[in-house]
């Protein structure tokens, strides 16, 4: 083979500059001293040095940096969108912007724009979505409030005692959230799995800790914890504030990992979706139905303690 390569690079540049009858000459004796099919001769002969070497082809690069830059704040401002419906809005996409002040562009990065395929678009804006992770951005508000609460994952409890709570509400609003409707906050411990729950006529941070109070009086230990996801009726400065009051270690799970309160969400359609349904429900009225629900539940669970000897205050 390397004597092949070697008899390639002498003919080859020949054969390239010769003509048409010159060629047909040089290429009827290298077929008979390689032996090569005439085809395949004809390929080897045309081939260039970097084909020969495997060296990549240099493209010409059609869009600038300026162009990449500019197609990334328009991706932006269409709440990154794909390549396909990004194309078939960028024309009047760059008008409004343009129009409105937040965006100014030269004649040949707007023409550059404006030809661009969606297939272009996706390729010259892999590297942004990989940094931001594609997809819709999901809003949430990271204040120092939210920073302050301590993350607890479903691996950190580390069996724990007694009186350590995962707490979360049920909606039942049935199939349209408009409007009040009433809730069920559930509280469910992680050691024993003793869960209850108390039915709110409307969802608001004060009746939260009214409710956690009322439960709190209702439950065989001490609560010493409670975990929350990060939902405003939650994350506020009225739960936080009666946590630290009652010497309550407030934490919560991560954004958009329901695992990580696999407890409270498992006994959300166990107990609550299983006693109360799936319907909508308002006013007093409808609420005095989740108590009366709630209290049938917690007459229920009053016997297991009984039945599993279980001592909750020295446990």
């Amino acid at each position: 083979m390397a004597t092949r390569r070697e008899l390639i690079e002498a003919v080859a540049g020949r054969y390239r500059a010769a003509g048409r009858n010159e060629k047909r000459e040089i290429l009827n004796e290298f077929v008979k001293v390689t032996g090569f099919h005439r085809k395949h001769a004809i390929r080897a002969l045309k081939r260039s040095p970097r084909q020969e070497t495997g060296e990549p082809r240099q493209r010409a690069r059609i869009y600038n940096e300026a162009v990449r830059e500019a197609l990334t704040i328009v991706w932006e401002a269409a709440d990154r969108i794909c390549g396909k419906r990004l194309r078939q809005v960028v024309a009047g996409l760059i008008d409004a912007m343009e129009r409105h002040g937040h965006l100014k562009l030269e004649a040949a990065v707007r023409e550059s724009l404006l030809s661009m395929s969606a297939a272009t678009m996706d390729r010259l804006l892999a590297t942004v979505r990989d940094t931001a992770k594609q997809g819709r951005r999901r809003t949430m508000i990271n204040t120092p409030l939210r920073k302050s609460i301590a993350v607890r994952t479903f691996g950190d409890w580390n069996d724990p005692a007694p009186g350590f709570l995962e707490m979360d509400m049920v909606v039942h609003c049935g199939k349209s959230t408009a409007g009040s409707y009433v809730h069920s906050l559930v509280l469910t411990d992680i050691a024993s799995g003793w869960t209850d729950a108390i039915a709110m006529v409307v969802r608001e941070q004060t009746l939260v800790t009214e409710s956690v109070s009322e439960i709190r009086r209702k439950l065989p230990f001490t609560v010493r914890g409670l975990d929350v996801d990060n939902d405003s009726a939650f994350i506020n400065d009225t739960l936080v504030g009666y946590c630290r009051e009652n010497n309550i270690e407030l934490t919560r799970c991560r954004a958009y990992k329901k695992n990580d309160q696999a407890w409270i969400e498992q006994k959300n359609g166990a107990v609550i979706r299983r006693m109360v349904g799936y319907g909508r429900l308002e006013g007093r009225a409808d609420s005095g139905g989740v108590k009366q629900a709630v209290r049938l539940s917690a007459a229920i669970r009053k016997l297991l303690p009984a039945l599993l000897q279980v001592d909750f205050e020295n446990a």
